[in-house]
Parts: C-alpha cells; sequence; structure tokens
C-alpha cells in the first residue's frame, strides 16, 4: 500500500475511518527522516492491513504542535484512534517490522478497559 501524504483538513478523519493507522512526522530539510523515508516505504508496502501516512511538519505546523512533536522523525502508531506509540527517531527495518507485529498483538479492549480505569482513578 502507498504511504499517504496527511494535511490538516482530512488528519482526523483518516484517524477516526482507519483501526490502525501508522504516521511518520518529518520534514525536507531533516537527514534522518530523509534516511527513514525509504525503510518506511519498503515496509509499507508489506502490510496491506494498516494505513502508512506521513505529515510534513513545516507545511503542517498545527498538527505537529497539536501532537507535541519535538523532534523528528517522530513515528505515532493510532490503534482504533488511540495512540498507542510515539517515539521520536528513526528505526531500522527489523525494529519496525518488530514494532507493529506488537502493535497488531495488542488487545484494544483490554488497553480501553485500562484508560477507563485511569481516567476513573483520576476523577
Amino acid at each position: 500500500m502507498a504511504v499517504v501524504e496527511l494535511e490538516t483538513t482530512d488528519f482526523e478523519q483518516t484517524v477516526r475511518d482507519n483501526d490502525f493507522v501508522v504516521v511518520d512526522f518529518w520534514a525536507p530539510w531533516c537527514g534522518p527522516c530523509r534516511s527513514f523515508a525509504p525503510v518506511y516505504d519498503k515496509v509499507s508496502e508489506d502490510f496491506d492491513d494498516i494505513l502508512f501516512a506521513k505529515v510534513n511538519t513545516e507545511e503542517h505546523q498545527a498538527i505537529a504542535a497539536h501532537f507535541q512533536i519535538r523532534s523528528i522523525p517522530t513515528l505515532m502508531i493510532f490503534r482504533e484512534q488511540i495512540i498507542v506509540f510515539s517515539q521520536a527517531g528513526a528505526l531500522p527495518e527489523g525494529a519496525l517490522r518488530d514494532l507493529l507485529a506488537k502493535a497488531k498483538e495488542l488487545d484494544m479492549a483490554d488497553v480501553k478497559r485500562q484508560i477507563a480505569a485511569q481516567a476513573a482513578s483520576n476523577a
């Protein structure tokens, strides 16, 4: 599956409409971002059930600010509209594949229960 470019106008809808979204926050001037791009593109070809997206932080500063992106590249994984992973830094191909496999294995019903329990204890 091809990597899609997300913009401010379609970011929220894309995350809402897809159960598994991986987002690469990047910028054209960022050397590590340019090095990571071919790895990200290659891995995306092997996961038809995951939407791979990119956000250019220079062009879409509001999205980057909303998610408090301080370093790039930053990889963020959404499962059922919940951020289950967010970390700055380029990953080697094997590490990215392992991360995606672990994210796929998450029991999202359990994750939602944990979030609800934490919210109740903070209330």
